[in-house]
């Protein structure tokens, strides 16, 4: 989809259709306002016979308006004004995008992008229609024989400001939305492709693919040379498939060569049945989405090297299968992590720690200004979160701040549990120096408990994603989280937001 950022009068506006927002209790936003007055009133009457009642979502589209250039005007709904805040804003944006596509209106004018939004400024606005515009254009329909079939969305929207002032602001806003847009496009296309499709090499083949496109550097180690450096706990998880583990190395340098650099880490199970610890049969498809820790990871790069943020990130990437056999982990097994520390595997479903653990101890190598990990890692934080706020664990306050503050400016929000010692105890071995799992009780934090014995060295954050990855139900796909977070994160920390 194309955008533009524009100024002038609604009215005076040669396009398809023009976009104006409605509250409730019929009042018309401040554009739809101009546009009645030039209408001279025709569309104060429409909303006095009730055919619109300005409840968030809600569309109407007129056609020959009197006194309006453009061919068409939609009206849509943004709920009450006093409680007019971003999740509103988005929600009126996403009913927009996709009314225009049901009516198959090419190119659109939308003035909701000038909207006064509770806590939020201009470049906020402009850079959520891109993002909410995409999300709601979006489909994956590289597995079906007859892709395009259904209606299409608008080619161009042209995003409105008031003052021709705020023009470059709200310019530079589009291109970091558009920027965001496409790494989520990625991370969402390679969570939705099926497991016998997106394997591990397959995933290491789209970040050299990545790598040649961006200009970032990439290196993919196979099983020998993962086994060479001593990833004894990575490699436990991989020999139960015949598909071979690949780790995947990419950095984008666009920082100074003495800059330390900020590590992604991504969990790339490409398919999870939970091996020996067998999942229950029901749901288990959505196991494909279990490595979009690592696609969000390539997606963050992707806009990160769009961006030309002024920055050293580095990308960690392990990925393999987690299946059943003859030589799958068996529960009891011990396992020796490249850090020298032992493991004694009493869940094989446990298994995303286990990869992660050699990743976060490969980091060190870089000597990093932070490192944050991003992981579908457990059951447990969709139970405490939902599908609305993604886990945020880490060994380091200001880092954690960071990415909360990054998270709500771009909507896309994670919140912090405990990381005390106390939970340190749930994971005594009798056999080896932990065990990979601490019980039922604080599931979410005693796998960060876990993770957080291989990161003494740097400053780490640990994502827990399981509840924002991906939806389930009539609306089932990857939703391209947490690329936005991270993206703002890496951004500011480059100065650039």
């Amino acid at each position: 989809m194309e955008f533009s950022i524009k100024s002038g009068s609604p009215e005076k506006q040669r396009t398809a259709c023009v976009t104006v927002g409605v509250f409730e209790h019929r009042k018309l936003s401040l554009a739809g306002q101009i546009l009645d007055q030039a209408a001279n009133g025709y569309l104060a009457d429409i909303l006095r016979r009730g055919d619109m009642d300005g409840k968030t979502g809600a569309t109407l589209l007129l056609h020959n308006v009197p006194g309006v250039t453009a061919e068409r005007v939609l009206l849509v709904g943004l709920g009450k004004e006093r409680e007019f805040h971003d999740k509103a804003y988005r929600d009126a944006l996403h009913a927009a995008v996709k009314a225009l596509s049901d009516l198959g209106v090419a190119e659109a004018f939308v003035y909701l992008s000038e909207l006064p939004v509770r806590k939020r400024n201009l470049a906020w606005n402009v850079e959520q229609a891109v993002l909410v515009a995409e999300e709601a254009a979006y489909r994956f329909e590289q597995m079906k024989s007859k892709p395009g079939e259904g209606k299409k969305a608008p080619r161009k929207l042209t995003l409105a400001v008031s003052r021709r002032g705020d023009m470059a602001e709200a310019t530079a806003a589009a291109a970091r939305g558009q920027a965001i847009a496409r790494g989520m496009t990625l991370a969402k296309d390679l969570g939705n492709l099926p497991g016998n499709v997106c394997t591990p090499s397959y995933l290491a083949d789209q970040a050299k693919a990545l790598a040649k496109e961006a200009g970032l550097k990439v290196q993919v180690l196979e099983r020998a040379q993962i086994e060479k450096l001593g990833m004894g706990s990575f490699l436990s998880v991989a020999k139960g498939s015949d598909e071979p583990p690949r780790f995947i190395i990419l950095e984008h340098k666009g920082g100074d060569k003495g800059q330390k650099p900020v590590v992604l880490v991504g969990k790339g199970i490409t398919f999870d049945s939970g091996g020996i610890s067998l999942k229950p049969a029901a749901e288990m498809d959505e196991m494909k989405y279990d490595m979009c820790g690592a696609a969000s990871v390539l997606g963050a790069l992707r806009a990160v090297a769009e961006m030309k943020l002024p920055l050293n990130v580095v990308g960690l990437i392990p990925t393999c299968e987690n299946l059943p056999s003859g030589r799958a982990n068996k529960p009891g097994d011990v396992v020796t992590s490249l850090s020298g520390q032992t493991i004694e595997v009493l869940n094989t479903d446990a298994e995303g720690r286990l990869i992660l653990c050699d990743a976060l101890t490969y980091a060190e190598r870089f000597e990093p200004a932070a490192v944050v990990d991003i992981a579908t890692l457990t059951g447990a934080c969709v139970i405490a979160l939902g599908h609305v706020a993604t886990g945020l664990l880490a060994n380091h306050d200001g880092l954690a701040r960071e990415l909360i503050h990054a998270g709500d400016a771009a909507y896309d929000r994670c919140w912090q549990l405990p990381l005390w010692d106390d939970y340190q105890e749930q994971l005594k071995s009798n056999f080896a120096d932990m065990a990979n799992i601490g019980g039922r009780p604080a599931g979410t934090i005693t796998a960060a408990c876990f993770l957080s014995r291989f990161t003494e060295k740097y400053h780490w954050a640990h994502l827990d994603i399981a509840g924002t990855a991906w939806k389930s139900g009539k609306d089932k796909g990857a939703t391209g989280r947490p690329v936005p977070l991270l993206v703002h994160f890496l951004a500011k920390r480059a100065g650039q937001v």
